[in-house]
């Protein structure tokens, strides 16, 4: 899998674009800044934006391209990121050492999911935020993003199970017309979650 995503991200062109996810714009931008935790990050858009507001941010990645672009954008935008070229099995940060943990479009083996997102909530410090946009099992019906391989889409009953130990989780499914790089684009079905450690 991570030779598919050095191909993907190995052109000049930032695929996904450099503007961030709308949902995770508008939601840490209501957020006092702290120590932000950005898994799967990509390109790195996601975690410049969240640099350029005054967070300390950390991010990771199995795919050296990603990093490569992501390093190179937060150059352009005079911020620093934290950017470990590290696969969901292998990291390791401290318990309770982040504000909040930002999971946009990342998605998991299903066999794995659930010990993944578990394990990335104890990085989370009680009363960490979790902000999370993935594609809903819907998305399948639609050629916009995302897996082909439905067992890889969410749906709320997954998320809710993953995260059951929070003190408040709010779960959304909806459509919404996606506007980023050439991979999201169009209608979609996501799930849409806040969450509180």
């Amino acid at each position: 899998m991570t030779e598919f995503w050095n191909e993907r991200y190995a052109v000049e062109k930032y695929v996904y674009g450099t503007e961030p996810n709308h949902f995770s714009r508008e939601q840490i931008e209501q957020l006092p800044p702290g120590k932000i935790l950005f898994p799967a990050e990509g390109e790195g858009r996601n975690a410049v934006h969240a640099a350029t507001n005054g967070w300390q941010v950390t991010a990771f990645d199995a795919s050296i391209e990603a990093r490569n672009k992501a390093e190179r954008l937060a150059v352009l935008n005079g911020v620093s990121v934290d950017y470990h070229t590290v696969d969901y099995e292998n990291v390791s940060f401290p318990e309770e050492s982040f504000d909040c943990i930002v999971l946009i479009y990342a998605h998991l083996h299903p066999l794995k999911r659930e010990q993944i997102h578990r394990k990335l909530a104890t990085f989370l410090k009680p009363g960490g935020k979790l902000i999370l946009e993935g594609f809903s099992k819907k998305q399948i019906n639609y050629n916009t993003g995302g897996p082909r391989n439905e067992a890889m889409l969410f749906s709320l009953q997954e998320i809710r199970s993953d995260f059951q130990s929070f003190s408040h989780l709010t779960t959304t499914e909806k459509q919404i017309e996606l506007a980023e790089g050439i991979f999201h684009n169009g209608t979609a079905s996501v799930i849409q979650v806040w969450g509180r450690k």
